[in-house]
C-alpha cells in the first residue's frame, strides 16, 4: 500500500503507520484523512496485523492538528471542508477502535488538536519526553473534533478536558502521564525502541482476547450493569471455543508458555 500523506510498514504482526507530512508538523489535511480511513479499513480486515503502532515523522511533532494554512485558503468553503474531513477521520477513528489488534501512539513531538485527539482514541499512549501536547481547537474559534470529546472526558476526567479546551493549555510530557493521557514516558532516543517491545508483546498475545477487551470497554460507560455482565458472559464464553482461548488454559494448567496463533 502507497500513500501520499502516510507511510506503512508491517514488521511481522506489526503494523507501523507514520503521519509523513513533516514539513507541516503532520498536520491534518483532507488526503490523509482519506487515506487513514482506507488504511484502517484494510488493516482491520487482515487478520496477519496483531498490532497497529501510530507515530508522526520527523522529531518535533506527533500530529500539530488540522491543517489551518489550508482552512485560511478555502474560508468560502470552510465549513464543507471541515465536513469532509471529519467525515473520513471519524470513520478511521471508528475502525481503529473496533477492530482487533491493540492501537499503540507512540508520541514522538507536539500532539495537537486533532493530534491530542489521536493521543486520545488509541488503547495504549507512550510519549517521548519532549511530547507536548494541547488542544487548540478554542484559540482559533473551533470546537474538538477526532473523538476527542468521547475519550478524553473518559480518560483525564471532564474539569481536566473543559481545562483543556478552554484555556488551550500546554501539557508537558510528565503532565500528561500524571493526567492520565499516557502510559509512560522514555527518552526520546529510546521511544522506537519502547513502543517495538510493546507492540511485539501485545501482537503476540491472544488477539481476539485483546480485541473482546477492546469491545467491552467502549460499551463500558453506555449501558447498564446487567447488560454489561451479559456481554462479559457471551464473551468469554466465546473465547472459550477460540484456539487461543485453549491454548491459554492448557499451558497455565500445564505451568507452560503459551503459544498464540491469534485464532
Amino acid at each position: 500500500m502507497s500513500y501520499e500523506t502516510l507511510e506503512f510498514e508491517m514488521r511481522g504482526a506489526v503494523a507501523h503507520v507514520t503521519l509523513n507530512r513533516p514539513k507541516a508538523f503532520n498536520a491534518l489535511s483532507l488526503t490523509m484523512s482519506k487515506e487513514l480511513c482506507d488504511l484502517s479499513i484494510k488493516l482491520g480486515e487482515d487478520s496477519a496485523v496483531r498490532a497497529v503502532v501510530i507515530t508522526g515523522s520527523g522529531e518535533a511533532a506527533f500530529c500539530a492538528g488540522g491543517d489551518v494554512p489550508a482552512f485560511a485558503e478555502n474560508l468560502d468553503t470552510l465549513p464543507a471542508l471541515l465536513k469532509e474531513m471529519t467525515t473520513y477521520l471519524h470513520m478511521a477513528i471508528s475502525r481503529f477502535a473496533w477492530m482487533r489488534a491493540p492501537v499503540i501512539a507512540a508520541v514522538n513531538g507536539v500532539a495537537a488538536g486533532a493530534g491530542l485527539s489521536f493521543v486520545a482514541c488509541t488503547d495504549l499512549a507512550i510519549a517521548a519526553d519532549n511530547a507536548s501536547f494541547t488542544s487548540a481547537y478554542t484559540k482559533i474559534g473551533l470546537s474538538p473534533d477526532g473523538s476527542s470529546t468521547y475519550y478524553l472526558p473518559r480518560i483525564i476526567g471532564t474539569r481536566h478536558t473543559a481545562e483543556l479546551y478552554l484555556t488551550n493549555r500546554v501539557l508537558n510530557a510528565q503532565e500528561a502521564l500524571d493526567w492520565g493521557l499516557v502510559n509512560q514516558v522514555v527518552p526520546a532516543g529510546e521511544l522506537a525502541g519502547e513502543v517495538e517491545k510493546l507492540a511485539n508483546k501485545l501482537a503476540d498475545g491472544p488477539t481476539e482476547a485483546l480485541g473482546a477487551v477492546k469491545k467491552l470497554l467502549l460499551m463500558s460507560l453506555n449501558d447498564s450493569l446487567e447488560s454489561q455482565m451479559e456481554r462479559e458472559t457471551r464473551s468469554i464464553a466465546h473465547l472459550g471455543g477460540t484456539a487461543d482461548g485453549r491454548e491459554g488454559v492448557r499451558a497455565f494448567a500445564s505451568k507452560s508458555k503459551p503459544s498464540f496463533t491469534g485464532n
